[in-house]
């Protein structure tokens, strides 16, 4: 059977009650692996908000510099917008590219803090992040940051994790979860907002390959419950 008929239904108990934050380690994140995460909980009313780890300035030369930051930023508010339907509350943690923070580091305990507060303030129940086991630095280090806000929140949080590189794989003990399907080309639509990643227009530096062009219309998540 496949995961995709295992998976429970983020429409289903207890999952359609909650309140969801996403965690995206770089622009373009959100859209490639949550982006039917963030259309379906922006059509519920049920999206507090995304938080982008790094400034996203390692995809290019040192050079791109703050115009690419800045691109980077723009590209991402329109690609949110062409998820949802509408403005979503962002904030940028603006963490270097590839030079994640570590548990017990100054930057990495002040922004646990700060997201402790975001998650009470906004009345969050749930955080999607990328996976642990990712091979990026960054989508690792976003993991190991959305476990430690749970852990220090007073406010209850459920963890569930996405995949942007890491192999499909399902964790022992963990729970598939699925989305409810999003409209056919809508995640294309809104991963071409992301220009600087997927054509030359901040000239040599990163492409996406064409094969993470294909997306699915549903995402799969997992909870661990760890």
């Amino acid at each position: 059977m496949s995961g995709l008929l295992r998976a429970a239904s983020l429409s289903a108990k207890p999952w359609r009650a909650l309140r969801w934050l996403v965690i995206a380690p770089h622009p373009d994140d959100e859209t490639l692996g949550a982006g039917a995460l963030i259309h379906q909980t922006a059509r519920e009313r049920r999206l507090a908000g995304i938080a982008y780890l790094t400034d996203g300035s390692g995809s290019h030369p040192a050079g791109a510099g703050r115009n690419l930051i800045a691109t980077r930023k723009r590209e991402a508010a329109l690609a949110l917008r062409r998820l949802a339907g509408e403005t979503v509350d962002t904030l940028h943690l603006d963490w270097r590219d590839a030079a994640p923070s570590h548990p017990g580091d100054p930057l990495f305990d002040r922004t646990c803090r700060r997201l402790v507060a975001l998650c009470a303030a906004q009345r969050v129940d749930a955080i999607a992040v990328t996976a642990l086991h990712e091979p990026h630095c960054d989508h690792a280090a976003a993991a190991r940051l959305a476990y430690a806000v749970r852990d220090a929140s007073p406010r209850p949080l459920q963890v569930a994790e996405y995949i942007v590189w890491g192999e499909r794989r399902l964790p022992r003990g963990s729970t598939l979860l699925r989305t409810q399907p999003m409209p056919a080309g809508l995640r294309r639509h809104a991963l071409a907002a992301h220009r600087s990643q997927t054509g030359s227009s901040q000239g040599p530096g990163f492409r996406l390959p064409r094969a993470f062009r294909r997306m699915p219309t549903t995402d799969i998540l997992y909870h661990t419950g760890d």
